[in-house]
C-alpha cells in the first residue's frame, strides 16, 4: 500500500512503512510459547527453514481447502510471515499466486483482509465472512505485520535477494515442491510498482545462473507479473499529480487555479520537482545518489504531491481525509490472542511499522524509476497486466499509463496507436483497456487505490483474464 503521503500529513495510524525488512522486538514481545508450529530446516541453505501451522480454521473456512501459516526463516533473526492458502476449485493444477502489498513497509494482511484474500473481517471486529471473490493463494509480507528480526534492507534492490529466499526455502520442502512447477503470478499493488520489476528480474537473473551451472537452486519463473496503482517511474508520475488535480477523467478538476499554478512553479521552476529527479536519476547508484534522491523525493512530496492531494482522501478521491472504506476491523481481528494462537503469529500485529520506511527513505528509494527494468520484462514476452482504479490519486491511473507509454520495448508504438475499449461483465462496463500481445493496461472504473476492495467482481475476471494468458476482453 502506497503512504507515502500520509506520513507527511500526520496520520500516525500508518506513519511508517516497510516491506522488505525485518522488524525489530523486544524480547518480551515475542510469544514462544503456544505457537503449535511445525518446524522444517532448509538442508542447503543456512539459518533457513520454514515453521508453520497448519489448517487454522481462521479466514479460509471453506470445507476441505488447506491452509498453512507461519514463517520462513530467511536468515538469523529474519523471520518473514507467510499465510497459503489452497484453490477453493481444482488444487490439484491451481496457479501458485504470491501478493504483495506496497508501502514501502506495510504487511500484505492489508491485501488478504481488504482485497483479493478468502475472507473479509466484520463489523464485529471478531468474525470473517468468505470472500466470493478471493484469487490471492499466498499472501507473503516481509518485515512488517507479523514479521520480526533485526536484520535491515535499506532499498528495493537489496529486498530481492531475500524474496528469492524464501521461494528457495519453500520450494526445497515437501510441503511446497509440488508448486515449483506451477504457474507463478506474481501480484502486487503500490510500491509494488518497484518491487515487480526489481524482484522478477533478479528471480531471471538467478535462473540464468542455475542454467549455467554457477548455481544450484530451484528456479523461480514467474509466467505473470500484475501490478495495479503502482509507484513505477517518480518523474512521469509526479508531473501526473498535477495533471490528474487539474483534470481527473470521470472526477473534473480537484484543485483551484492558484493551487495548480504553485504546483506547477514547483514542478517546472529552476531546481523544482523535475529538476532534482532528473539529477537523481543522473546519480544512479553512486555513492552521493542517497542524498539528491532523498532530497528529491521530499521536495516532490511537500510540494506537488500534498497540495494536489488537498482535502481528498489520497487513495479515493470520492472521499475526503477522514476515509472509513475499506474499513481496518482486521487489524483488531488479529491482535486477538486467541487468533495470534490459531494461526501461530508470535508478535503483535503492525500494519505499517515505522523503521522499515525510514531505512528506505535514507537511500531515496522512494524517487528512484523502476521503469527500465519493466520495460526489458514487457519486451521479453512475459505476460504483464499495468492496472488502476480511476478514483486512487496516491498512484493515479494517468500516472501509471503515462510510464507504461514511455516503456523501451518493442510494442510502444503500437501501445500509442491502440485505442481504449471498454471491457464489461454482464454488459455492464468495468474498465477501459489496451492490449498489445501479451501486455494489457487497464482503468478500472470506479476503484480506489486497493482496485479488489472496490470493485471485486472485475478484479477477479481481469485477474482470471491473466492466468489463462488472455487478452482482456468482455464476458
Amino acid at each position: 500500500m502506497f503512504l507515502r503521503t500520509l506520513v507527511r500529513v500526520g496520520v500516525t495510524l500508518i506513519a511508517s512503512l516497510s516491506v522488505l525488512r525485518a522488524v525489530s522486538v523486544v524480547k518480551g514481545d515475542l510469544d514462544t510459547t503456544e505457537a503449535g508450529h511445525v518446524e522444517i530446516q532448509s538442508k542447503v541453505h543456512n539459518a533457513t527453514g520454514i515453521r508453520y501451522v497448519k489448517n487454522s480454521g481462521i479466514c479460509e473456512t471453506t470445507p476441505n481447502v488447506t491452509q498453512f501459516s507461519g514463517y520462513i526463516d530467511v536468515g538469523t533473526n529474519m523471520s518473514m510471515w507467510f499465510w497459503f492458502f489452497e484453490s477453493r476449485n481444482s488444487p490439484e493444477t491451481a496457479p501458485f499466486t504470491l501478493w504483495l502489498n506496497g508501502g514501502p513497509g506495510c504487511s500484505s494482511m492489508i491485501g488478504l483482509f481488504q482485497e483479493n484474500g478468502p475472507c473479509l473481517v466484520n463489523a464485529d471486529r471478531n468474525s470473517t465472512t468468505l470472500n466470493p471473490y478471493r484469487y490471492a493463494r499466498i499472501i507473503a509480507p516481509i518485515g512488517t505485520g507479523f514479521s520480526y528480526g533485526t536484520d535491515a534492507v535499506n532499498s528495493t534492490e537489496a529486498a530481492a535477494p531475500f524474496v528469492w529466499t524464501a521461494f528457495q526455502v519453500l520450494f526445497e520442502s515437501q510441503l511446497f515442491s509440488k508448486y515449483a512447477s506451477r504457474e507463478f503470478i506474481f501480484g502486487t499493488e503500490s510500491y509494488g510498482g518497484h518491487y515487480g520489476p526489481s524482484f522478477v528480474t533478479y528471480f531471471e537473473e538467478q535462473n540464468a545462473l542455475i542454467a549455467s551451472g554457477e548455481i544450484d537452486a530451484v528456479p523461480v519463473v514467474v509466467s505473470a507479473l500484475m501490478i495495479n496503482n503502482g509507484w513505477y517511474d517518480p518523474l512521469i508520475q509526479n508531473i501526473a499529480y498535477l495533471n490528474f488535480a487539474t483534470y481527473a477523467p470521470g472526477y473534473g478538476q480537484l484543485q483551484p487555479d492558484d493551487v495548480l499554478k504553485n504546483i506547477s512553479d514547483a514542478l517546472y521552476g529552476p531546481d523544482g520537482c523535475v529538476v532534482q529527479e532528473n539529477a537523481c536519476y543522473a546519480a544512479g547508484t553512486s555513492a552521493h545518489s542517497n542524498k539528491i534522491c532523498r532530497d528529491a523525493d521530499n521536495y516532490c512530496i511537500d510540494n506537488v504531491f500534498v497540495p494536489a492531494v488537498g482535502d481528498y482522501d489520497s487513495y479515493d478521491i470520492r472521499q475526503n481525509s477522514s476515509a472509513l472504506f475499506p474499513p481496518e476491523y482486521y487489524v483488531h481481528y488479529l491482535r486477538k490472542k486467541d487468533v495470534m494462537k490459531k494461526i501461530g503469529a508470535q508478535v503483535k500485529y503492525k500494519e505499517c511499522p515505522d523503521a522499515p520506511y525510514e531505512e528506505f527513505v535514507k537511500t531515496g528509494d522512494d524517487a528512484r524509476t523502476w521503469l527500465p527494468q519493466l520495460s526489458a520484462l514487457a519486451n521479453s514476452g512475459m505476460k504483464i497486466l499495468i492496472w488502476a482504479g480511476d478514483a486512487d490519486m496516491n498512484c493515479n491511473w494517468l500516472g501509471g499509463h503515462a510510464s507504461v507509454l514511455a516503456m523501451d520495448w518493442y510494442g510502444n508504438e503500437t501501445l500509442h496507436n491502440t485505442p481504449f475499449t471498454n471491457m464489461t461483465i454482464n454488459g455492464t462496463p468495468v474498465a477501459a483497456v489496451q492490449n498489445v500481445d501479451n501486455f494489457s493496461f487497464a482503468r478500472v472504473y470506479g476503484a480506489g487505490h486497493e482496485v479488489a476492495a472496490f470493485q471485486p467482481q472485475a478484479a477477479l475476471e481481469i485477474f482470471s483474464q491473466v492466468v489463462h494468458k488472455e487478452q482482456l476482453h468482455s464476458v
